[in-house]
């Protein structure tokens, strides 16, 4: 691996944390922007960074010189929340929203996750990897390095562990950087009914001890909400995955405040992902036990629902992290910088908050800050550069890809 020096950025959002897990509060407004800025790479880790006049550090004869004149460079997304592997489509079901149907109608009539779940079980890996490899290029060719995959279409044995090889295949193949998370408790499968009950049994007995014991997955995550699985079986579910290594998320009060934000700070989560409907209870919790607060603002835009209370949240002092929620029911983008513009706009974060929630903070719903999500001397070099005057372009200039280099590992990589 070559060595790499970026130099002459016009901007160098460093998005600098010294040593802190996450920014919370008036601290997600210091980007730590350097102007006229450069960075040196050594073994795909940053070994400096600075202004151009103040480097003291020569690189070798075989390094890579990269000119970012004229350009904005910033640390590599990290979207902290996804459902990227999956089969099928479902634009008939936007279509019907479009037409004033609710999400919970469309389910009720045999869409939402049970219609992916149908594709899912039909798909090969061979044909769920092939789909998801040319996902995580295109996240890559909008800035993304780092990205978070749940399971949760398969809801039985051979479907779920099926989910979890591929995420796991991806992990080891591709330049990005993948982090696997269990969501058996995605939903009741269809073939049970309502006997959710029963469901909770197989996950507890079966599904959770094997995922475990194969070290399939990082995380363990459960979609808390009525309908779905209450915050005393989620309790259960987690704390039975947290004994076999799985640290716990929680899906927490996306279409109602039924305890989500809660029960992520009880069995000591490290993130509560959604959020639409917290309660100042809820909000208090978080803080306490610094849960990572993961806002999906793409989900709220594509179904017409109310967003998370993303100023309480900042204001009270919980750390605040933006992903995609990448999925084909409730948000067909994993643009990064477009989820930016909604949290803008409808959710009234600042731009600098916007890319701290981005960056640093999504690494932290990771437990990964200490290696990606900032621009700091002993990082893992994911680096995004960008063609626009200035990083509050990004998220003003909506609907265009401005990136003109993305760099992994201190690696320029081409699509």
């Amino acid at each position: 691996m070559m060595d790499l020096l970026i130099q002459n950025a016009k901007e160098v959002v460093t998005v600098s944390a010294f040593g802190k897990r996450a920014k919370i509060g008036s601290e997600m407004r210091n980007l730590g922007v350097i102007e006229h800025g450069s960075i040196f790479v050594r073994d795909g880790i940053i070994e400096w960074v600075g202004r151009e006049t103040d480097r003291m550090i020569e690189p070798s004869g075989e390094a890579t010189v990269l000119d970012a004149s004229e350009k904005v460079v910033m640390p590599g997304f990290v979207d902290s929340h996804t459902h990227l592997v999956f089969a099928g489509s479902r634009e008939n079901e936007f279509a019907l929203r479009a037409e004033g149907k609710t999400y919970q109608e469309v389910a009720q009539a045999g869409g939402g996750i049970w219609s992916t779940v149908k594709e899912v079980r039909q798909a090969t890996k061979k044909e769920l990897k092939r789909a998801a490899e040319k996902r995580l290029d295109g996240m890559m060719k909008h800035g993304t390095t780092t990205v978070e995959i749940k399971s949760g279409y398969g809801l039985d044995m051979d479907n779920e562990v099926k989910l979890l090889e591929v995420i796991n295949d991806l992990e080891k193949e591709h330049y990005m950087t993948v982090v696997p998370t269990f969501l058996g408790a995605h939903a009741i499968p269809p073939e049970l009914g309502n006997n959710g009950g029963a469901y909770v049994r197989f996950l507890l007995d079966k599904l959770i001890p094997y995922v475990g014991r194969k070290h399939l997955a990082k995380f363990s995550d459960v979609f808390c909400e009525k309908g779905y699985f209450n915050a005393l079986q989620g309790e259960h579910l987690l704390n039975e995955a947290k004994k076999l290594g799985m640290r716990p998320k929680v899906h927490a009060d996306e279409l109602s405040a039924c305890g989500g934000a809660e029960l992520a700070a009880k069995v000591s989560a490290i993130s509560a992902d959604h959020l639409e409907h917290v309660t100042s209870t809820g909000i208090d919790a978080l803080k306490a036990f610094e849960v990572v607060a993961t806002l999906l603002p793409g989900v709220s835009f594509s179904l017409g629902h109310q967003y998370a209370p993303a100023r309480n949240l900042i204001d009270a002092g919980v750390p605040v992290a933006l992903a995609s929620d990448f999925n084909p029911g409730s948000c067909m983008s994993f643009c990064m910088p477009m989820m930016m513009t909604i949290a803008c706009t409808q959710m009234k974060m600042t731009p600098e908050e916007a890319i701290t929630a981005s960056t640093l903070n999504g690494a932290a719903a990771l437990g990964i800050s200490d290696k990606v999500g900032s621009i700091e001397v002993g990082k893992q070099a994911d680096i995004a550069i960008y063609d626009i005057p200035n990083y509050r372009y990004l998220p003003y200039h909506f609907g265009m890809n401005f990136l003109s280099t993305v760099i992994k590992r201190g690696v320029i990589l081409e699509f």
